[in-house]
């Protein structure tokens, strides 16, 4: 079962997230931000989700069609995978796979992404 947390700030304007089956919200919570970058608000809505491990390519490519540039993020995984999906761009590796996981921080932090918030579970 997919698990992962949506930040709803993250997506561009008149973005949707549609057709993704089984798609199911678990929880939305509001947070204050410390580490926010100049160019994120410092409040932000959570949003917990699960699907089937079925969907899991089919969920990364609509995130990364509905997410805003340049340093939004979302992440989840499935029982063997990590996906970290950036506006245009999935990195998909093995649970643990520390040079999957160095590849997509590289990635985020070239984007301007906080180090605070390239903290990802695995």
């Amino acid at each position: 079962m997919i698990k992962g947390t949506l930040v709803s700030e993250s997506l561009r304007v008149g973005a949707e997230i549609a057709g993704v089956v089984d798609l199911t919200l678990l929880r939305i919570k509001r947070i204050a931000v410390t580490n926010a970058s100049p160019d994120q608000p410092t409040r932000w809505t959570l949003i917990d989700f699960e699907a089937p491990d079925a969907a899991a390519d089919a969920l990364a490519t609509a995130f990364a069609a509905a997410l805003d540039r340049p340093g939004w993020y979302v992440d989840f995984q499935t029982i063997t995978d990590k996906y970290v999906v950036f506006a245009g761009r999935v990195f998909r590796y093995a649970r643990g796979d520390a040079s999957g996981r160095a590849e997509a921080q590289a990635y985020a932090l070239e984007l301007g992404v906080p180090a605070a918030q390239i903290d990802w579970p695995e």
